[in-house]
């Protein structure tokens, strides 16, 4: 690998870090400002968004140029193709953040606030999976991030018994309506969020094996001690 390939590879991984931590950064306030009622932070996860989408922006033209100047190829051009997908990622992320920052700011100027406690176990594991498919990219690790991968049916599951409990509140509730569909989406949100981690989470396995896994099933491996 020559040394000006080597420098550009190196920037785009520090690039890919940052947005990164933007992203994850921008998901723990909108989960903050969800769970708490606190509208500055929902504010701040909007105000954030631009900041990523440029950053986007930046990173996709960087790789662009690389392809183009130094053709690489094997391992290289993995790393390229899988940053380019990543940062896609990274950015959609940011999106549903925001999607949760408005319901926050929403449900924070309404006279009666529903509950949700049922949100925060879902909301703690989707920053988990956020926080370790990104620790899984900046270890190249792909036994974490097959892990990741994993957990993502438990997610899907959460999310439905949420739904279904909060159609159950809004049938017996209907004073409560529009909270309870902020609720909703803000649940869709999270479990939108935990799908991108999970492409991170392949990207990342792509990157190291050279393996293409989107759309296979895998499932949590069950331990019985009994």
């Amino acid at each position: 690998m020559n040394k000006h390939l080597t420098r550009d590879m190196s920037s785009i991984e520090r690039h890919i870090l940052e947005i990164g931590g933007l992203v994850e950064s921008s998901i723990q306030k909108a989960i903050a400002a969800l769970a708490g009622q606190r509208p500055e932070l929902a504010q701040e996860v909007l105000e954030l968004d631009q900041t990523i989408d440029q950053l986007e922006v930046d990173i996709e033209e960087d790789c662009l140029k690389l392809l183009a100047l130094h053709q690489p190829v094997a391992t290289d051009l993995r790393f390229i193709v899988a940053s380019i997908k990543v940062n896609s990622t990274l950015e959609r992320m940011g999106d549903l953040a925001c999607n949760i920052a408005r319901s926050a700011l929403r449900l924070s100027q309404m006279p009666t606030p529903a509950g949700r406690p049922q949100l925060t176990a879902l909301a703690e594991q989707v920053r988990a999976m956020v926080g370790d498919s990104l620790k899984a990219l900046v270890n190249l690790d792909a036994g974490l991030a097959r892990a990741v991968i994993a957990r993502d049916d438990v997610i899907d599951a959460a999310n439905e018994r949420i739904i279904n409990e909060l159609t159950d509140n809004l049938v017996a509730n209907p004073q409560n309506s529009q909270q309870n569909i902020e609720l909703m989406m803000s649940s869709r949100h999270l479990e939108r969020i935990a799908d991108q981690a999970t492409n991170i989470a392949e990207d990342v396995v792509f990157m190291v094996e050279g393996e293409i896994i989107r759309h296979q099933h895998i499932k949590l491996e069950v331990v019985n001690d009994g």
